[in-house]
């Protein structure tokens, strides 16, 4: 694998919106030390707020990975090859409460430089987050249809406010994205 280049969070935002539009990204957290759970997210949010650099990412309650965020205070976004959609797919199908996702993936993690978040090894960019804020939505100040459409069972999100401590890129995959 080639080295990963520390880049500012926005380097290459164009193309990680495209695939977290398209593919998704895959937020790690720990489950416990040394064994990482990851899912997949198609909804998040990358600017300044309280200037400095923020992930915005959404977690719903039902979620394993929003227990992990609760204990952890600290994920990893995740940016995958093209290669590894299938990957980035599992990972969103199956809960890792039961199940090694990122193993059956076949994926590798290592622990971030900063905070020690898990970053998973293919990724082509990564961010390294810890928690500043988090704030439930208020389903009565949502849109009627934007309720309906996204939230029948009630399930609402979670937004957490990660400040980006750390991103990188494999500038030589960039063109894998």
């Amino acid at each position: 694998m080639a080295e990963k280049v520390i880049m500012t969070s926005t380097d290459h935002v164009t193309e990680v919106l495209d695939v977290l539009s398209s593919r998704g990204l895959l937020l790690a957290t720990w489950k416990q030390p040394d064994k990482p759970n990851a899912m997949t997210i198609g909804w998040g949010m990358i600017g300044c707020v309280w200037g400095k650099p923020i992930w915005q990412v959404l977690v719903r309650p039902s979620r394993y990975t929003y227990e992990l965020i609760e204990r952890e205070g600290r994920f990893s976004v995740n940016v995958m090859p093209k290669s590894l959609a299938g990957a980035v797919e599992l990972c969103g199908t199956v809960s890792g409460r039961d199940r090694d996702k990122l193993d059956e993936a076949n994926l590798t993690v290592s622990s971030g430089e900063i905070l020690g978040a898990p970053i998973i090894d293919q990724s082509v960019i990564y961010y390294e987050c810890r928690v500043l804020h988090a704030n439930d939505f208020v389903p009565e100040a949502m849109v009627p249809d934007v309720r309906k459409g996204n939230y029948p069972s009630g399930d609402y999100h979670r937004v957490y406010w990660g400040e980006i401590k750390q991103c990188r890129v494999d500038r030589d995959a960039l063109d894998s994205l």
